[in-house]
């Protein structure tokens, strides 16, 4: 941008500050009246009336200025509050404001009295303010304002422009009807609708361009700005209901957020994951290597569940894309579940109250038993199976254990030397197995018949791992006393799609549909934990807690740009990177290097001015997978 060819017109309120002014200074001032809450509130519907062109400006300045009942007194507190309510994006950009002041021209149909002292701050000057004043009575009330100043008028910017007759290009920022009425008029190249804090349909459907923050508008303009790229530019999916938490954490942060309710089938995801950057998932969906093969903007990927055997954590890797998912979360909805249902199917209570639904009577303490005292047999001495530990023991349950990686027990719980020991020891047996593949019908037909007569057999981790027909010949047989399951080798990928087993109809038989972690507790749990680490790996390129890259936990980016390489795992990247690096005089103020079996990772912090060419240097060493920058 050169001086003196383009102009830059910004909006105040609920553009460079989050709300409106003369709407904060009523609800300050009002507060010494007796029903202040009516009063604010009219205040509030007129200043949206007249920003929505529903009504006339000054229709709406006026009537709102005789329900002020302000006075001088109240305009130190609301610039106070102003300055703390500046946007987010304008606060981030202050050095673009700074450095590109001789441009900008602040326009508001607001008032200098408030709007100064907050907006020269930022280095825009003095002189390029324009809007209305107050008057006041000897008293320092405020009376009115100067009817003079165009401002005040209806279509006061368009007749304040045509004064200033600037020469060269006009670009106009703001979020009411009065800032579109400039290039309604002709006197702007393009109107820019900045949503970040209110959308106005009306104003929205005018724009020539949406700017959900500055970032936009200064990379639609290839303008510096204070971050790498705009956050409404970064689009997320989210897929199979993820709990409402998840995406007011995502459209906080800025993104652009679409959520799907149901599962999506490969050919559904090839389509739908073009030109997204996070997708988001629970255990129906699969992210196969075909989908990754349209993931042209794929940054990360989100389970928000425990198993991650739904992605294809290879092909992940090969395409640069970072995986997350939730491994503890839900660790607490999934054993109480297990407590739950190993107590109803040892009192024989799904039978009873089945009976009862057909009128039928059955008081009786017949193949009815506590669970103090029996043999709990836990198969995966994971995070949920520890915690089931604790808590079967706590209810006098004996606890035996099997897992293939040696682990320490809690409590009073035992190991057992072999999976066949356990199954012949336990009373009650609780399957907490991971997704590997290798675990496919983990559970046969010959550890069936191993098991006591009568045992509690309770399936919470994979459908998989349990060979069905097996499952459902002990359950017939009698070998099987009752039997929970959660988890099934094919479950509907909706609520609408039926669920089809040969578990169905049988006798002392819980089934659940996958709602192990379903409580609104693990949900919500879930929804805090996944993007977050997926926002960390975004903003700063932080690893910490992934499932396939390697896991980096990085220091805070400071006064610097973040290189982010990733490479796949050959001998002397991180000599080519700083080769690069030293060839272009560039100084390193931070470097962190981190590997797999797969891939290399490199984090390298840089001063901030630099040769542009370097980027692309980088980008061509051989074997870079992929390469950003953070700023």
């Amino acid at each position: 941008m050169e001086n003196g060819n383009k102009y830059i017109i910004i909006d105040f309120d609920s553009t460079f500050t989050k709300v409106e002014g003369l709407d904060e200074l009523g609800a300050i001032a009002l507060q010494e009246t007796e029903d202040p809450e009516t009063a604010i509130a009219e205040i509030r519907e007129l200043t949206h009336l007249g920003m929505a062109g529903k009504i006339g400006f000054a229709e709406s300045l006026q009537r709102r200025i005789n329900l002020l009942k302000a006075h001088r007194r109240h305009l130190p507190k609301l610039i106070e509050k102003l300055r703390g309510e500046v946007s987010d994006s304008f606060h981030r950009n202050k050095n673009f404001l700074t450095t590109y002041s001789t441009n900008i021209l602040l326009i508001s149909s607001g008032f200098k009295d408030f709007i100064l002292p907050i907006v020269t701050e930022y280095g825009i000057q003095a002189d390029n303010v324009y809007a209305n004043t107050f008057l006041y009575d000897d008293q320092g009330n405020i009376t009115g304002y100067d009817a003079n100043n165009p401002l005040s008028r209806d279509k006061g910017k368009v007749e304040l422009l045509k004064t200033l007759n600037l020469e060269g290009d006009v670009y106009v920022i703001g979020d009411g009807h009065t800032d579109y009425e400039i290039r309604e008029a002709g006197l702007a190249n393009k109107f820019f609708a900045f949503t970040e804090n209110i959308e106005r349909e009306t104003v929205m459907e005018k724009a020539d361009h949406i700017a959900p923050s500055l970032e936009e508008f200064l990379y639609v303009n290839k303008l510096p700005m204070a971050i790498s790229y705009p956050k409404s530019r970064i689009n997320v999916l989210l897929l199979e209901n993820i709990h409402p938490r998840a995406v007011e954490i995502f459209r906080k942060e800025g993104y652009n957020v679409e959520t799907i309710k149901g599962a999506l089938d490969e050919e559904e995801l090839c389509e739908k994951i073009k030109n997204v950057q996070i997708l988001g998932i629970r255990s129906k969906t699969q992210v196969t290597k075909k989908a990754l093969e349209n993931a042209n903007r794929l940054l990360a990927v989100g389970a928000f569940c425990i198993g991650t055997k739904q992605i294809d954590l290879e092909a992940c890797l090969h395409k640069g894309v970072v995986a997350f998912n939730a491994p503890y979360s839900n660790t607490r909805s999934v054993v109480e579940l297990a407590i739950g249902e190993m107590i109803m199917l040892m009192r024989n209570t799904v039978e009873k109250s089945n009976l009862m639904h057909q009128g039928i009577w059955d008081k009786s303490a017949k193949n009815s038993f506590e669970i103090r005292g029996k043999k709990l047999g836990i198969i995966g001495y994971g995070n949920i199976g520890t915690q089931l530990s604790v808590l079967a023991e706590a209810l006098g349950m004996q606890v035996y254990f099997y897992d293939v990686v040696e682990k320490l027990a809690l409590g009073n719980a035992t190991p057992c030397s072999s999976l066949e020991e356990l199954l012949q020891i336990a009373d009650v047996i609780s399957l907490h197995v991971d997704d590997r593949p290798q675990n496919k019908n983990f559970i046969r037909e010959a550890h069936f018949e191993l098991m006591k007569d009568g045992v509690i057999f309770i399936n919470l981790s994979r459908g998989f791992v349990v060979e069905i027909p097996a499952l459902v010949n002990a359950i017939q047989s009698g070998k099987v006393w009752g039997a929970a399951a959660d988890v099934f080798p094919h479950e509907p990928k909706t609520n609408d799609e039926e669920f089809v087993s040969e578990l169905r109809g049988l006798p002392n038989v819980i089934l659940t549909p996958h709602i192990g972690g379903s409580t609104e507790e693990a949900q919500e749990n879930i929804a805090n934990f996944v993007p977050n680490k997926i926002i960390n790996y975004v903003n700063k390129g932080d690893t910490f807690g992934s499932v396939n890259y390697p896991n980096l936990q990085l220091p805070e980016q400071r006064k610097s740009h973040r290189l982010i390489h990733t490479h796949k795992n050959t001998a002397g990247i991180l000599a080519q990177i700083n080769q690069v690096l030293a060839n272009h005089n560039i100084n390193i103020l931070g470097q962190y290097l981190k590997t797999n079996e797969t891939i290399g990772y490199v984090i390298t912090d840089i001063e901030q001015e630099y040769d542009s060419q370097v980027i692309q240097d980088l980008k061509d060493i051989p074997n870079t997978i992929k390469f950003r920058i953070l700023y």
